[in-house]
């Protein structure tokens, strides 16, 4: 029997955050603001979960490199806007507050800057359950193993111990290329279809279904 989960390593946006539909929103203004044709909303939700930089590159690959800082720019002034509105998805918190019961190690990696997760861990009011987090303004962004290598080593837990999850393919593909499992919530940015392709261990699909198969197996 495998032993359970020591280190339990959450994605934020579309995963434990509703916040999928504010980060292509704030995508679409930026664009609109910059005089540019809105990608398609498929390419907006693909790319998040990706470090801002990488993410506006993909999403707008038109742009002139000159005006990625312009675009980051009016991207943040949108997404600040409406942020404090976000919430988490239902039954997160006391998600999160079961598993530091049970004695688990958590984390987050994400594709956020250190200042805009730690801006959401103070409004979520979930800081102080994070043993350690990393950011995409101080790694290397998804699907690097970078994020998951670190955890492991500051935490010092095996990668047989460690379950990543995440809402997109860059959370699947980071966690397969650290060595360690992973599993996908379709209730986020990336369809169904395509994260189960990357054959995580599991994929569900809201919330309730998140926090019942964690109960279960870790």
């Amino acid at each position: 029997m495998r032993e359970p989960y020591q280190l339990i390593v959450f994605d934020w946006d579309g995963t434990l955050l509703d916040s999928a539909a504010a980060i292509v929103a704030a995508i679409m203004g930026a664009c609109s603001d910059l005089g540019l044709p809105r990608p398609p909303e498929a390419r907006a939700r693909h790319v998040i979960g990706l470090g801002l930089g990488d993410a506006l590159r993909h999403a707008v690959p038109e742009l002139p490199e000159s005006d990625y800082p312009r675009m980051v720019e009016r991207y943040r002034h949108h997404y600040l806007a409406s942020d404090h509105e976000l919430a988490l998805f239902d039954g997160t918190a006391e998600m999160i507050d079961a598993l530091a019961a049970r004695g688990r190690l958590l984390a987050v990696a994400t594709g956020k800057s250190r200042v805009g997760l730690d801006r959401a861990l103070r409004h979520s009011g979930l800081g102080a359950y994070f043993h350690a987090t990393r950011c995409a303004d101080e790694c290397f962004s998804k699907p690097h193993p970078a994020m998951l290598l670190e955890l492991m080593e500051e935490l010092e837990v095996a990668p047989e111990r460690t379950l990543m999850i995440g809402d997109t393919t860059h959370d699947l593909q980071m966690a397969r290329n650290a060595g360690v499992d992973g599993l996908a919530v379709s209730f986020g940015a990336h369809p169904r279809a395509v994260l189960e392709a990357e054959r995580p261990l599991a994929c569900v699909h809201a919330p309730a279904e998140l926090a019942a198969w964690l109960n279960e197996n870790a």
